[in-house]
């Protein structure tokens, strides 16, 4: 199954559709896409792994790969790096984002397939499906749901599953 985000804030959930958001830069072709930019990459991406926060969320019902977060979990965005574009552990000597959030948008993580194979500096880093911010900010590059509507995703999500990320149709 392909869940279809576009650029005017609307996901395909199978057929229901929800609200989401992007990057605050808007949606940019993914050979485009620079680190920092705050777009998120058009194209389509494979649903890899899902990450929680078990302190705050029981593990969700998937089919695909799940796993605890651990407050001292990373992830590489220092272009250049070793490890850019993969999990690390904190404290990490390059510049890494910090998964273990108090805000709540990485209570619930789905890791894209978005520069991944190899990952290619500075092409873009940490590019995940997440929870929403309560007041529907944008995200850095992301796309972000509301909760509910991220656990109906995750219920009917499978290995082989992709999140398509495309520009809004026209009228």
């Amino acid at each position: 199954m392909i869940f279809t985000a576009t650029s005017d804030g609307r996901i395909d959930i199978d057929g229901r559709e929800a609200p989401c958001v992007l990057g605050r830069s808007g949606v940019l072709p993914a050979g485009d896409k620079r680190e920092g930019d705050g777009a998120s990459p058009l194209g389509v991406w494979p649903l890899r792994r899902v990450l929680y926060r078990p302190d705050r969320e029981p593990a969700p019902k998937t089919g695909l790969p799940v796993a605890a977060l651990k407050p001292d979990d990373g992830w590489c965005d220092a272009p250049g790096d070793s490890a850019y574009n993969r999990p690390v552990r904190l404290p990490y000597p390059a510049s890494a984002e910090q998964m273990w959030r108090e805000d709540g948008v990485y209570d619930l993580i789905v890791i894209l397939g978005h520069n991944d194979d190899p990952p290619v500096s500075p092409m873009g880093s940490a590019i995940f499906l997440h929870l929403m911010q309560p007041d529907g900010a944008p995200t850095a590059g992301c796309v972000a749901l509301r909760r509910a509507d991220m656990l109906d995703l995750l219920a009917r999500a499978r290995p082989g599953d992709a999140l398509a990320i495309l520009p809004a149709t026209p009228l």
